[in-house]
């Protein structure tokens, strides 16, 4: 069968031999590079020496075992300068935040099997005990209350304590085994300036919804302030992701690895739902999990957002 102009075979004889000049295999023997794996620029597909200095700059690359059959590249930046009119655009050099963003994520997809599943969960309930519980705050030296709970710090709540109640999610996932966690160490999605972070709240199930608003006011303040410190922002098994308050009603989130789950939070709204055979309001939070296939499973991971629904629907039971 013919390969088609996106995949090749390795350039080599019929008798499987690589056609490369001799500087060219000393250079890929000394920087471990596997010539299987190169297409040659030198006359009849030969590699030389600027193949093996051009790859070794892009990094390492994958041993093959046989014929290799390449993913089609991306556009290279001058290519893609060449789409627009000159003038037509400023150019923002990638800081360090963005580079790390754009490696992590793409390893994120490349590497992770994501699946997706999705349920809406009623919130009504959530916010009245919110209402509840912010009003029962007593006033501080400023005048101020001393605390002031959001739908999000509830959320974080509620996924700790679904992942205690599914503790077979509560993992990630190695080459070698299956880690499985004993707490629940919950990544928050924070916007900064150029990027984003993840500030990880610790042992949230054990935390009242007044400690993880204090700890999370605190992390997304000096997380803009850029001033976490590694083990603030490194770790945990899930996170959740919150546009909500930007109005998006849904949407999937990419894993940051080691998580095996992220759950994406959309937007509260009132929406006309069946009740006891007859129409009602109430108001509707839909929220996606995506998730690790290589540690979840769909079955488990369908339990674990059943908990989550069944906790954000029934909120006085997290304050047990």
């Amino acid at each position: 069968m013919a390969l088609s102009g996106e995949e090749r075979l390795a350039p080599g004889g019929a008798d499987g031999r690589i056609f490369a000049s001799p500087l060219a295999r000393r250079l890929a023997k000394e920087g471990g590079l596997d010539l299987v794996a190169m297409k040659g620029s030198g006359p009849h597909g030969r590699i030389v020496e600027r193949d093996v200095k051009a790859a070794l700059a892009a990094g390492p690359r994958p041993v093959a075992s046989g014929p290799l059959l390449e993913a089609p590249a991306g556009m290279s930046d001058a290519v893609v300068r060449q789409l627009f009119a000159p003038g037509s655009f400023s150019e923002i050099p990638h800081d360090s935040m963005r580079k790390a963003i754009a490696r992590r994520m793409t390893e994120a997809v490349r590497s992770i099997p994501h699946f997706t599943l999705q349920t809406d969960c009623e919130i009504d309930a959530l916010l009245r005990l919110r209402e509840d519980y912010n009003s029962a705050a007593p006033l501080g030296a400023d005048g101020k209350p001393e605390w002031k709970v959001s739908v999000n710090d509830i959320i974080v709540k509620a996924m700790a304590l679904a992942l205690q109640t599914v503790p077979d999610a509560n993992v990630t996932f190695t080459q070698t085994a299956m880690l499985k966690h004993k707490s629940s160490d919950v990544g928050v999605a924070v916007s900064i300036p150029g990027g984003l972070v993840t500030p990880i709240v610790r042992n949230a199930e054990t935390k009242s919804f007044r400690a993880i608003a204090t700890e999370l006011k605190d992390l997304a303040r000096r997380a803009r302030e850029r001033k976490l410190k590694p083990n603030e922002y490194e770790g945990g098994s899930t996170a959740v992701s919150n546009l909500g308050m930007f109005g998006v009603k849904t949407f999937a989130a990419v894993i940051n690895p080691p998580h095996a789950t992220i759950l994406a939070v959309g937007a509260g709204e009132e929406r006309v739902v069946a009740k006891n055979g007859a129409p009602a309001v109430a108001t509707i939070m839909s929220v996606t999990l995506s998730v690790d296939h290589r540690a979840v499973d769909g079955a488990l991971g369908a339990t674990l957002l059943a908990e989550f629904k069944r906790l954000i629907e029934h909120p006085a039971v997290m304050l047990a």
